[in-house]
């Protein structure tokens, strides 16, 4: 298996189209970023934890965090293992007496435990070849191209100064 690809929490979005939120993980080494849509409910469990708001009751997932540590198991890091007819597997890494453990996971809920316990966010080079983005290329994808600047064709000077358009459109 290649080596996962560790990223951080770049931002937690509002889509105003729908009660779902993007999370979006920024890859640590290349301008590569991973968009992964979560309910409301996970957004503002992450959020909370990012702004290190203290409440005044355990959360879910400071109850799950409070677990590890009640069985003296150790959080190790979380993984974004797989994405399947596009729908993102996650995995909890933990080490409990010197044994590994593997505990199956919606991504929304690992990474909402990993900024609790402050732990590595990896995602396997699979997952970022299918589903990352990288901003600058897809931009220049959608936009047309420049013509090229050449001595027989220099690009027009600017214009000379014209008088200046009306601020507001006049009505007879």
């Amino acid at each position: 298996m290649s080596e996962m690809v560790e990223v951080t929490i770049d931002s937690v979005r509002v889509s105003l189209m729908s009660p779902q939120r993007l999370v979006v993980l920024r890859d640590t080494t290349s301008d590569r970023y991973l968009p992964i849509w979560v309910g409301p409910y996970e957004a503002e469990a992450i959020t909370v934890a990012l702004q290190e708001i203290e409440m005044v009751r355990p959360l879910t997932h400071d109850l799950l965090k409070n677990l590890f540590t009640t069985f003296n198991a150790q959080i190790k890091r979380v993984e974004i293992v797989a994405l399947r007819e596009n729908i993102f597997y996650g995995n909890i890494v933990a080490d409990a007496d010197g044994k590994i453990i593997n505990v199956d996971s919606r991504p929304s809920d690992a990474i909402a435990l990993a900024v609790r316990a402050h732990v590595p966010i990896l995602v396997d080079p699979s997952v970022m070849t299918d589903a990352s983005i990288t901003p600058e290329q897809d931009l220049r994808s959608q936009m047309p191209p420049l013509p090229p600047a050449t001595a027989e064709s220099p690009r027009p000077a600017a214009a000379a100064p014209s008088a200046p358009a009306p601020s507001k459109p006049t009505t007879s």
